[in-house]
């Protein structure tokens, strides 16, 4: 490994004796983070641009001499900590992302960095080990950056370690807790907010002097329900796709989650992120350590785009289990069926998906559960949860009969699974009442279909259970391509009957960590598997559980004009290839919305194609049109799924969307154009200033997805990528739901 080129180190260290101005730069390939000690804290010298010196990184370094006062002043910590300051002469740190209550009870952390290690890593990353302890007592903070060169991505995270006699408590215990002395004027935050079947929605606000904005989900389940654990930062004026000082960041987190960013009166911004405290301080025993959730920041001096583009690159060479695997196309029998099913309705699905190209038929809910808890249309969805038993009056040959019907038809097969959940109508809840999330004394709280709670993974007892009988299942299938995990409850009860008093508000971190722990024995002995993460649609939309899932269901609005404001929204964090978007049937089962067959392929190609609807529904017209469709996606799937994404025409503010992709180099693009609800004659869209493209290049345009009428002039002509630049695409629309899709082909 170069050390030019991967992630060059410029280290003045000697383990513990280090100078009092030790210093280091961590490079990516177009970012540098430069850290120095000072008065024994580890520091921020710089973060943003490539700064190649690291004495250039000191001297222009921000300094108290800037302006403000003592009393107001503070130091741009690496990782903010609650206590005093004092040594810095920047007066005592009040913000802090870690609080710590020792054993003794004294309240503060004086950390001081005792050493910096290198860590072997794989080739293009740079692992970097600030190991630091308290002046006094012996707690430590170990905190790990490891620098990705190529995707311009550092990854942080941080080990606390408590060699105390006693417990310490930790009030605050955030993954990321960093000052960006970055001298600007102006912040904003962009984020995105939503609810049940409206995710994902974009939203921006300043961030204002003695400020603090926070977002975050206490659900403990569905964590992405509410807000997504991920942000971008302007810092200055506002910043567009391709214009501003922009950092980027996605907390690694599954369960309950706080991010905010606080600015002072001198302007520092604090960015902490974190698991959520909020039910209690987390109890860490005596000689005992806890390893804090992930976190990946990236910086772009040229807006909103490059943030995207690097979180999507890393999480396909890094964070994803096969981010470079082709995704399929396929059918879930959710919406065509819900719990109405028998055997002949599923091979008929079958028989329709494989008709029109599909590669994959996945088996949603309604399949488990005997006796008196039978899954059924009559119970629906208040019965069977935990009870992972086929339902043989429904499925006489099982879902291993299933899976040969399909593999008959070259289809892989997969089936839907809620192992987080049960129902108190199940013999599992009949036999061990104590295995679900409760509060000792109060009775039990139930969520959807009067009877949903969530089972306790603190207990490994429980996950154990769940895992035996997930395994039973899986072992039997030996084509098995595809499990569906979803998760629809939230906690609506506070409590462990396995966790002693002491340690009850560990539960909402020990649950996430303990379905990690189930998560990654599943992925262990079935790798060639592909999980989607769903949780009441978009709620696991997350890198933690995409640690282990290969995709997710961003929302269980499938209407295709709410898709777009939704997928607009995922994308700013989570490449197409882990986004599930389903053609379905209309009027749409969640808006009653009717949207033409060619608007739904048209907004479903821009991600992860798949259908939800029975076949035999569609008119030999519409299936002739599905067929090609699904032709044309595998031809670009590559290019969606893998490659760079420019968004071109936000939907907020417009009649109209349009996004782009290009490959890696530069020789293929697709191009996806919606309408939305706009005027016929009134509202002319402007040719689409194209990026991506080599000037250099040629490249012939053609559309496909063609119904009836074109929406191109040069459809099928041939033009220099510069042009297609500098001049843009020549399209336009007609009326609602009109849209085009553009393939570019370099010559």
């Amino acid at each position: 490994m170069k050390m030019k080129t991967m992630a060059a180190l410029c280290l003045c260290m000697a383990g513990a004796a280090m100078a009092a101005d030790d210093a280091f730069l961590l490079q990516t390939k177009n970012t540098t983070l430069a850290l120095r000690r000072q008065h024994g804290a580890w520091n921020v010298a710089h973060y943003g641009a490539k700064v190649a010196s690291e004495s250039d990184a000191a001297a222009l370094a921000w300094d108290r001499w800037a302006g403000g006062n003592h009393i107001s002043q503070r130091r741009p910590a690496a990782y903010a900590a609650f206590g005093g300051d004092k040594e810095g002469g920047y007066g005592f740190n009040k913000w802090g992302g870690l609080q710590v209550t020792h054993a003794d009870g004294c309240l503060t952390l004086h950390l001081v960095g005792e050493k910096v290690e290198t860590v072997p890593d794989k080739p293009g990353a740079t692992h970097i080990v600030l190991k630091q302890k308290d002046r006094v007592y012996p707690f430590w903070v170990i905190q790990h950056f490891r620098a990705l060169e190529a995707c311009d991505v550092i990854e942080t995270w941080v080990e606390l370690k408590n060699g105390e006699t006693g417990a310490v408590r930790l009030g605050r215990m955030d993954s990321f807790a960093m000052d960006f002395p970055l001298l600007a004027n102006a912040f904003r935050l962009q984020y995105t907010t939503g609810q049940w079947a409206a995710e994902a929605q974009l939203r921006e606000t300043p961030v204002e002097r003695g400020q603090t904005v926070a977002i975050g989900s206490r659900s403990g389940v569905r964590d992405a329900w509410e807000n997504n654990a991920s942000f971008m930062l302007t810092c200055g004026e506002k910043s567009t796709e391709t214009a501003g000082r922009v950092i980027g960041g996605v907390l690694c987190w599954t369960g309950s989650w706080g991010i905010s960013v606080q600015r002072d009166q001198c302007d520092f911004i604090e960015v902490r992120a974190g698991a959520d405290t909020s039910a209690g301080a987390y109890v860490l025993d005596a000689g005992k350590s806890i390893t804090l959730p992930k976190f990946a920041f990236t910086f772009s001096d040229a807006g909103k785009g490059p943030i995207s583009r690097n979180i999507h690159r890393w999480a396909r060479d890094w964070q994803l289990p096969a981010g470079h695997k082709p995704r399929p196309v396929l059918l879930n029998s959710w919406e065509g069926s819900y719990f109405s099913f028998t055997e002949q309705v599923l091979h008929d699905m079958m028989d329709g998906v494989k008709e029109m190209g599909g590669e994959l038929f996945v088996l949603d809910d309604g399949w488990f559960g005997t006796g008196k808890y039978a899954r059924d249309d009559v119970h629906r969805d208040k019965v069977g949860l935990g009870d992972w038993i086929i339902n043989p009056e429904k499925l006489p040959h099982g879902l291993v009969g299933l899976s040969d019907e399909a593999k008959k038809r070259g289809l892989k097969f997969g089936f839907w699974v809620e192992p987080e959940m049960v129902n108190t109508n199940s013999w599992i809840y009949e036999a061990h009442p104590d295995w679900v999330i409760r509060e000792k004394n109060r009775p039990v709280n139930v969520g959807r279909g009067g009877s949903q709670t969530v089972l306790d993974y603190s207990n490994p007892a429980v996950r154990d259970n769940i895992y035996n009988q997930l395994d039973a299942l899986y072992s039997k299938i030996p084509d098995l391509a595809y499990i569906k995990w979803d998760a629809n409850a939230d906690f609506y009860n506070m409590g462990s009957t396995y966790l002693d008093a002491a340690h009850q508000a560990n539960l909402p971190f020990d649950y996430t960590t303990g379905l990690y722990d189930l998560l990654a024995k599943v992925r262990a002995k079935y790798p060639q598997v592909d999980i989607q993460a769903c949780s009441s649609g978009g709620g696991h939309v997350d890198y933690g559980f995409l640690r282990y899932a290969d995709e997710f269901w961003g929302s269980d609005d499938s209407d295709a004009r709410e898709r777009v404001f939704i997928q607009w929204g995922e994308s700013q964090f989570y490449p197409a290839c882990t986004i599930a978007a389903h053609v379905t049937d209309v009027p749409n089962h969640q808006t009653h919305r009717t949207t033409p067959l060619k608007y739904r392929f048209d907004v479903a190609m821009s991600a992860r194609l798949g259908f939800e609807l029975h076949p035999k529904n569609m008119s030999a017209e519409d299936v002739a049109f599905a067929k090609k469709c699904v032709a044309d996606y595998k031809r670009i799937r590559p290019t969606v799924q893998q490659g760079d994404l420019y968004r071109l025409v936000s939907p907020y503010g417009s009649s109209y969307a349009a996004l782009m992709y290009v490959n890696d180099d530069a020789s293929h693009a697709v191009v996806f154009l919606w309408g939305l609800t706009r005027g016929n004659w009134s509202d002319f869209v402007p040719p689409l200033a194209l990026q991506g493209l080599a000037e250099g290049k040629s490249y012939k345009v053609k559309e496909i997805n063609v119904v009836k009428d074109r929406h191109c002039r040069v459809d099928g002509k041939t033009l220099s990528g510069k042009a297609l630049t500098a001049m843009g695409l020549p399209v336009r629309l007609r009326g609602d739901y009109d849209s085009a899709v553009f393939e570019l082909t370099a010559k």
